[in-house]
């Protein structure tokens, strides 16, 4: 058992290791290799526990890999995996940035680097594209009418309205949970009915 939990664990800062050190363009892109790599290839999640880490990443405080992270390694080891899935995801970029802020003004004026940046934003912008496009045929596959049109509607509230981010995440946190409330409500109502 021991043996088996060190095995998961150096696969476990692995998988975030390397995911962390090659994923360029913040959060959003991340949660895509994530998926590919903890859903399709480990097989250590299905596809709604990566829906929930995703939603609960992106809604808390602080950057969604270290969020997603903290999630992932605490279901499959524990403190210790939480730990080990922060360090690994954590060590690339700060190494990175380290190197990049010693070496800022070479890069910023570098004709070279300048167009490797811009051309890894289009490789960016179509990875974020393809992350939406599957969050949003997961929602279309519950076939709940209620959460197809949060979604909807929290789109045109984003896109076409500007209206802030984080304030349309705290309303559906909030709509979510006012929908938990009223379920619990009712199951608690159908089984004072049936004890009567």
């Amino acid at each position: 058992m021991k043996e088996n939990k060190s095995k998961i664990l150096l696969q476990l800062f692995w998988a975030t290791f390397t995911l962390s050190a090659f994923t360029f363009g913040g959060g959003f892109v991340i949660v895509s290799l994530m998926k590919k790599k903890f859903v399709e290839e480990l097989k250590w999640l299905d596809e709604n526990e990566m829906l929930d880490i995703t939603a609960i990443a992106q809604s808390s405080p602080g950057p969604i890999p270290i969020n997603a992270s903290v999630i992932l390694g605490y279901r499959m080891a524990g403190i210790m995996g939480t730990i080990v899935a922060i360090l690994g995801t954590a060590i690339p970029p700060m190494v990175i940035i380290s190197l990049i802020s010693v070496f800022y003004s070479q890069f910023r004026e570098n004709q070279i680097i300048a167009t490797a940046l811009q051309v890894m934003r289009v490789g960016v912008a179509a990875v974020i594209f393809d992350v939406v496009l599957n969050l949003a045929k997961n929602v279309w596959k519950t076939k709940k009418s209620f959460y197809i049109g949060m979604m909807v509607i929290a789109f045109l509230a984003a896109a076409i309205f500007d209206i802030s981010a984080m304030l349309i995440i705290l309303i559906c946190l909030g709509i979510g949970i006012a929908n938990v409330l009223i379920s619990l409500t009712r199951k608690k109502g159908k089984k004072e009915t049936g004890k009567l």
